[in-house]
């Protein structure tokens, strides 16, 4: 992988603490917000739907979604923020390459990351949802991989996202599985309604 300008984010994203941040926190929570509306008039459509699905066992509450991903939002920008500005001030040309390519795909993976709902809950495109979240993953341990050769501690603070990202990707191939791959079945009242399997 290689820094694209392109397809990555001004360096004030990465370079001022608060900004690098608040920035996914808000992008994370402004998109599930429009989301929201924008599929129904209610914002607990998501909690809702996500309720009419067949779940593994293993499935946390709905409520749990939102906290959390407050929190690995904010660990990720606090990541950013720690390859970036540790990465620029390096002496190494090779780590402050690294720094960029690092900056291009945490970039890219937040654009990954935001398609995700929209495509397994708007559209119920179950297949199209887990490639989605297949692809954030692989992403994301990539981009860990670089970070831990600039710094780290970013590396360190990209952790609890992989682990999520992994749960999240069991979760919605399970949730894919359970369905026969249909989500769309569940809006004409399917007799499995929440069902545990």
């Amino acid at each position: 992988m290689v820094h694209i300008p392109l397809l990555t984010l001004p360096e004030i994203f990465f370079k001022n603490p608060a900004v690098a941040i608040l920035f996914p926190i808000a992008i994370g929570t402004g998109f599930g917000f429009y989301l929201n509306r924008s599929i129904s008039a209610s914002t607990q459509k998501v909690e809702r739907d996500y309720a009419t699905f067949k779940k593994p066992r293993l499935n946390p509450p709905a409520w749990v979604f939102g906290p959390v991903w407050t929190v690995l939002y904010g660990l990720m920008g606090y990541a950013s923020y720690r390859a970036w500005n540790t990465g620029m001030a390096s002496f190494s040309p090779s780590t402050i390459e690294l720094a960029k390519q690092g900056a291009t795909l945490y970039t890219v993976q937040l654009g990954i990351n935001q398609m995700f709902m929209p495509l397994f809950f708007a559209q119920r495109r179950a297949i199209a949802g887990v490639v989605d979240i297949v692809a954030l993953t692989a992403v994301n341990y990539y981009l860990t991989y670089i970070w831990n050769q600039v710094d780290p501690r970013a590396a360190y603070a990209m952790l609890p996202y992989l682990a999520w990202l992994t749960f999240a990707t069991y979760l919605a191939t399970s949730v894919g599985v359970l369905n026969d791959w249909d989500l769309r079945k569940t809006l004409d009242g399917d007799k499995g309604k929440g069902k545990q399997t």
